[in-house]
């Protein structure tokens, strides 16, 4: 068996969920914009770099789940992916996919956005396994903080070792593993797969993947 891992935004999709979540609520005037616009914008910007405090910006990601009723939250989450999210899934992204499913590889997407936002996307790219941050409920009602370890930087690792003993398997599980990433934060865990794959990568990316001969490939 081959493992096929997946990091979802700018790789499957051309922009970053958890920033057009945050934007989505700003236009909806949910979130007010004078105060979240400008945050939104630091940390998407800081992430890019390289420099982004997680716990930081979870505080700021999570804290507005726990002001809503889950209900609400999902009324506006389905609006989120019919206005932003269908228009930005990759030209390339279920070819990719559907080339690894149909070789019986086993698929993850594994991301530092959310289950809350991301688990309806990988449904909708057809992938069953997500790994992603876990925001904290509470009788089904999110809490504002994270729980466990956020799946960010070496913390992917983490969690996808844990995904896997869960699962009773291993990295000598797998004769072959991929991941397709487009991210600088996403250079331990390409490190560790037999094939390390940049997608439309940022240039701190693409300058390490060409230094160790990694291909670099386009889904847009």
């Amino acid at each position: 068996m081959n493992l096929a891992l997946f990091d979802l935004d700018n790789t499957l999709l051309t922009s970053d969920s958890d920033f057009e979540w945050s934007q989505f609520l700003i236009e909806k005037k949910v979130l007010d914009r004078k105060e979240y616009e400008s945050r939104n914008l630091e940390f998407y910007e800081q992430y890019k770099s390289g420099t982004l405090d997680i716990n930081q910006f979870l505080d700021f990601q999570l804290q507005p789940l726990s002001l809503y009723p889950r209900a609400q939250l999902d009324d506006w989450h389905n609006e989120f992916m019919a206005k932003k999210i269908m228009s930005q899934i990759a030209p390339g992204a279920y070819k990719l996919i559907n080339e690894h499913m149909l070789g019986g590889d086993l698929c993850i997407i594994i991301t530092a956005t959310n289950r809350f936002v991301t688990e309806p996307i990988a449904r909708i790219l057809g992938i069953n396994n997500l790994i992603a941050t876990e925001p904290g409920q509470e009788d089904g009602e999110f809490t504002g903080q994270v729980s466990g370890t956020p799946c960010f930087r070496e913390g992917k690792i983490t969690r996808l070792e844990d995904w896997m003993d869960e699962h009773n398997l291993t990295w000598l599980s797998f004769l072959e593993s991929w991941f397709y990433s487009d991210s600088l934060n996403d250079i331990p865990l390409l490190k560790k797969v037999t094939n390390p794959v940049a997608v439309d990568p940022d240039s701190t990316l693409e300058k390490y993947a060409k230094e160790n001969n990694w291909p670099i490939i386009s889904l847009r």
